[in-house]
């Protein structure tokens, strides 16, 4: 997550997609800077799993979803970063890393969907500045914001026209849309 108070060295994107093969801890790249990501808890991977089985099995055919293993490159704000998930309804992009005529990483450009699991040490960042880069992705139509403390589940979707993203919020006993299919709150949250 970006926030550190020490000065870091410049990385370059190449250097950074390259480093993170392999690498047991995830980082997040913006313009050069590498910042450890949070760790998370077992019911952060719990819900995270839960959404992204949901969207699998209501997008197949339509829909590639993927998993926090996968890296989102947001070309617009020099952010690399890896969410809680990610959808890509059409042909995927991807920004690739070559050294030596061998592709060493690769990361997806042009996500649908993001989806982020909330949590103590994340909410502010997700909602807050993270928002503000996926926001210039013009693929992106819908952000998705799951909480681990309630049953809730919020949709921010991009406007068909001018104007500000739209907030959908799904609570206990009812459902959400995302990318025109529904998902049952209770569902998302059931053990």
């Amino acid at each position: 997550m970006v926030g550190s108070s020490s000065p870091q060295p410049y990385v370059t994107f190449e250097d950074y997609v390259a480093q993170e093969q392999g690498n047991e801890v995830k980082h997040e790249w913006l313009d050069g800077v590498v910042y450890a990501m949070a760790g998370g808890t077992i019911e952060h991977g719990r819900l995270a799993t839960k959404v992204a089985a949901a969207l699998t099995a209501k997008l197949a055919g339509r829909c590639t979803v993927l998993s926090s293993d996968v890296m989102v490159y947001i070309r617009e704000t020099n952010l690399a970063t890896y969410p809680d998930g990610s959808v890509v309804c059409g042909p995927i992009d991807a920004q690739q890393v070559v050294r030596n005529g061998k592709v060493v990483g690769e990361a997806i450009t042009n996500p649908t969907v993001i989806v982020e699991v909330l949590s103590d040490s994340t909410e502010s960042y997700d909602r807050g500045e993270k928002f503000a880069h996926c926001m210039r992705l013009a693929s992106l139509k819908e952000y998705v914001l799951v909480s681990q403390r309630d049953r809730r589940i919020e949709v921010l979707r991009r406007p068909s026209g001018r104007g500000h993203w739209e907030r959908v919020v799904g609570e206990a006993g009812s459902t959400i849309t995302v990318q025109g299919v529904t998902l049952a709150v209770d569902e998302i949250y059931a053990a």
